[in-house]
Formats: C-alpha cells, structure tokens, sequence
C-alpha cells in the first residue's frame, strides 16, 4: 500500500511540473503590424536602435513594438533625421514580453523570448530635439 502512495504522489507531482507556467506554450507573435496603426518613433542613440510603437487596438495606447539596429543616421535638408536601419527588427515587445529575432529575418516562429513581465518604458527615451523642435 506504501508502494502504491508513494507512486500515486510522484504522479501527482510530475503532472503538477509538467502543467506549470513555465512550460505553457507561448502565445505566437503577431507579425509586424501595418504602418498605419504606428503612432510614434523613437531613436535609442546608446542601442543605435529606431524604435516603432504601434496600437494595435487602434486607441493610441502602445501595446507593439519593434526594435531595428540603425546601420546609419543622418539629417535632411530640412534638418530632420533619417535613419537607415535593418529591414526588419532584433527585438519585438508584446504582451508583456520582449522577444529576441538574431537572425532578423521578421516574424516567422524562430523568435526567442528574450524577456517576460516586462512592459515597454517609454519614458527611459529621451524626445528626439534638433535647434529646439521635436524632430
């Protein structure tokens, strides 16, 4: 009878590990979202990397975002800047986690979650300002 707990209570417990949180499967990352529900940009000078915040929800709260490394950067004529950067981002943030593309390839099921829990801090970037105007 001891024989037959002890393996009912090992069950149990390998039932218990193999249905926790750490080995649910991730919900897949949306691929990048059109251009239109982008509602702002950002420039990280010390990453070198162009950030774009989208809404996907359409009421401007940021819920996406993409993370390009910026190969060079310059300013128009007019004074603006222009950022040449990869064709598609090293790092993506959705819900709640922050997902890792090495290979930069877009959004196609070989991303890595690179960061859980974690929300986007937009007030870590600094506005982008050039002779006193936002750019």
């Amino acid at each position: 009878m001891k024989g037959l707990a002890a393996r009912l209570a090992l069950a149990m417990l390998g039932i218990a590990l193999l249905n926790s949180p750490t080995n649910w499967a991730y919900e897949p990352l949306p691929a990048e979202p059109d251009e239109n529900s982008r509602v702002d940009e950002l420039y990280d000078h010390e990453a070198r990397m162009f950030l774009m915040l989208y809404s996907l929800k359409g009421n401007g709260e940021v819920d996406y975002v993409t993370g390009r490394m910026v190969q060079e950067h310059a300013r128009s004529h007019y004074g603006n800047p222009v950022y040449y950067t990869e064709k598609f981002p090293l790092f993506y943030w959705w819900n709640h986690t922050m997902w890792n593309d090495p290979e930069q390839d877009g959004v196609n099921g070989n991303e890595k979650v690179y960061q859980e829990n974690i929300d986007f801090d937009r007030s870590r970037y600094k506005p982008c300002v050039f002779n006193g105007q936002p750019c």
